[in-house]
């Protein structure tokens, strides 16, 4: 099975590393193009073998999955230089959220799916969100899914859900990380802790949470119930961040829906197909 990659930024690289790494693939399965010769360059200097294209049409092309890793508005000039080659049995799999089955579907021959990438992958962890096409068959669901397994847990959602599923899965990781962040200055600043000390024991913390919360049978809550015990000094910060962080996250989400609903508009302008009008929580 040969992966093309069109676009090896951010992303695009990511995933090549861990499906590499992971032993999903070899570097002789991948094939990969991009604008910027350079990261190309980097890239195959990392996994010797890798198929460096000259195009996109030649990725496109020799390629039986093919994943988008580009940005929202360059999709409709790649789909356009693209579409001449491809076949009706390659998979076309878009990583950017605000990009819908239909625009790729009215775009496109192939099958086509959605795969919402984590950069927890790159320690093979988190979860890959999964909204097939209806052109894709049961085998080639469990193609993607066996691929993805290596690096992730896939999940396979509605594309309705796809912002929300996102904020947690794929925009979280900055989410946890920005409050950790100013937890840390602070705990630095009130009490001279040594910084790397305290990053140390809040990154473990964050593993094992997750932990307790995927496999130790605690949800959120409970998990709160066991530590804070009434009275103590954990109950009394928790009553703080409660009144402190009252409607954070209900604006957090408000905010990531309306830049979602904004980029899915312009690309129904660019795509040439009529806005369907929802509301941000909706789609």
């Amino acid at each position: 099975m040969k992966v093309g990659f069109i676009g090896t930024g951010s992303m695009g690289s990511l995933l090549i590393d861990a499906f590499i790494s992971s032993g999903a693939l070899q570097p002789q399965d991948i094939h990969a193009s991009n604008r910027s010769p350079h990261k190309l360059s980097q890239l195959a200097e990392r996994h010797p073998g890798i198929l460096v294209c000259s195009s996109n049409i030649e990725t496109a092309t020799i390629s039986d999955i093919i994943f988008l890793c580009i940005k929202p508005l360059e999709f409709k000039t790649i789909t356009d230089e693209i579409n001449p080659f491809l076949r009706n049995d390659q998979i076309v799999v878009s990583i950017t959220s605000p990009v819908q089955l239909y625009h790729l579907e009215s775009a496109l021959p192939s099958k086509i799916a959605k795969v919402i990438p984590s950069i927890t992958h790159r320690m093979k962890g988190g979860t890959s969100l999964c909204v097939f096409g209806d052109r894709l068959n049961k085998k080639d669901k469990l193609i993607l899914i066996q691929l993805l397994s290596y690096i992730s847990v896939p999940v396979e959602i509605s594309e309705s859900h796809t912002r929300i599923a996102s904020d947690f899965s794929s925009c979280g990781p900055a989410f946890l990380s920005y409050f950790i962040e100013r937890w840390i200055e602070a705990a630095v600043e009130a009490t001279g802790i040594d910084e790397a000390l305290i990053s140390t024991l809040a990154g473990e913390m964050l593993l094992g949470t997750g932990k307790l919360l995927t496999e130790g049978d605690f949800t959120p809550q409970k998990l709160q119930e066991r530590v804070a015990v009434p009275g103590g000094i954990t109950a009394e910060a928790l009553n703080h961040l409660r009144c402190s962080l009252e409607g954070v996250f209900e604006r957090l989400i408000i905010t990531t829906h309306d830049k979602y609903d904004e980029d899915v508009t312009k690309l129904d302008l660019i795509f040439k197909r009529d806005s369907i009008v929802q509301s941000p929580l909706d789609r």
